[in-house]
């Protein structure tokens, strides 16, 4: 059965500045353990300790440039 997700979970981030995460769906607003759905709004400069979550999490750049730092390397993810 469909379910309506009246509005999301304002969730505090690590980080060194303060960044915006409201979850649509995840473990603390659906209850979901695989996967994490949620709008982030960070300043420029923002940056937190390297995490390995136990959920698939997707990242769509809706403006400006995401800088994701990995084990293989560094890429720089641009809004289109």
């Amino acid at each position: 059965m469909p379910r309506l997700i009246s509005s999301p979970t304002i969730i505090q981030a690590a980080g060194n500045k303060s960044k915006r995460i409201e979850e649509l769906i995840g473990r603390v607003n659906t209850d979901t353990d695989s996967v994490s759905i949620a709008r982030m709004t960070s300043p420029g400069g923002w940056s937190e300790p390297g995490q390995s979550p136990e959920f698939d999490e997707y990242t769509v750049v809706l403006r400006g440039l995401l800088q994701v730092e990995s084990q293989d390397g560094i890429t720089d993810v641009r809004a289109r």
